[in-house]
């Protein structure tokens, strides 16, 4: 074994979900499953199954920080990926932390409300969240439901509109945008990079399934598994893409829960 091979390291700071299938819990499982150690910072913990959150409690601000500081003054992490962060308190902790580390690429996945409906960061948390994380994220990854909201703008329809809704948000700060495009329509799910040098299409086959809980932490948490391998943000995106999509064609393998369950992270293992 060649020890002289560093060890390709991502953190995650987000929320828990007690039933498995999302937030921290599906980070580190793509983190492995992309062959990348990970870390984390909980940042809430949720109680939550395949049908739904059933409480939320956030974790004190002060204590995000100390996790973050405690991982990052010890463990040499080559990416960052942010989840659910529920409170403006909680978003500014880590925005402080953060600042401490500006050379560690950092993916904002802008969790607002999870698939069941359930709101997972306070309104009054959302110019805090554009404000403090936007400037410093290397890459923010909305789906088409986050990014309407983050621009009070209807929903876009096409590719011409999640281009403008992109731009939009980059102008915000963000380096570059991946519009996520699985809660649109049609035969192909088609999520839309826009960088400052020009824009690319990812489009993949629409899978027919329920089990979809976990997929927005899942894509980020991949492009983040990406770029601690020091691959370009490109090619993240295109390797979390097949990722997640393959994750999605295993996914009715798993037999998890009575409601929408989570997606196979391990389906190249058995």
């Amino acid at each position: 074994m060649n020890s002289t091979v560093p060890t390709p390291i991502a953190m995650t700071i987000a929320g828990s979900d007690s039933g498995g299938g999302a937030g921290i819990q599906a980070d580190l499982k793509a983190f492995a499953a992309l062959g990348v150690y990970g870390c984390s910072a909980i940042a809430s913990l949720t109680a939550q199954n395949t049908q739904g959150v059933q409480g939320v409690f956030p974790i004190p601000p002060a204590f995000v920080q100390a996790q973050i500081r405690s991982v990052l003054s010890d463990i040499q992490v080559a990416a960052i990926k942010t989840g659910m962060l529920a409170t403006a308190g909680i978003i500014e902790a880590v925005a402080d932390s953060l600042a401490e580390y500006p050379h560690v690429p950092l993916v904002v996945d802008p969790v607002m409300v999870a698939t069941s409906g359930d709101r997972l960061l306070a309104e009054d948390a959302v110019k805090t969240l554009i404000a403090a994380l936007f400037p410093r994220a290397a890459l923010l990854t909305p789906n088409l439901l986050e990014a309407a909201v983050l621009l009070d703008a209807p929903v876009a329809g096409s590719i011409a509109e999640m281009q403008q809704q992109a731009e939009a948000l980059m102008a915000m700060g963000a380096q570059a945008v991946l519009m996520k495009g699985g809660h649109g329509s049609g035969a192909e799910s088609a999520d839309l990079l826009v960088t400052d040098k020009g824009i690319e299409v990812f489009s993949a086959v629409r899978i027919a399934t329920k089990n979809t809980h976990g997929t927005g932490c899942t894509l980020a948490s991949a492009i983040a598994a990406g770029l601690a391998k020091h691959l370009s943000l490109r090619d993240a995106v295109a390797q979390a893409k097949i990722y997640l999509h393959d994750a999605l064609v295993h996914a009715d393998k798993l037999r998890i829960g009575q409601g929408s369950g989570p997606v196979h992270h391990f389906y190249q293992f058995y």
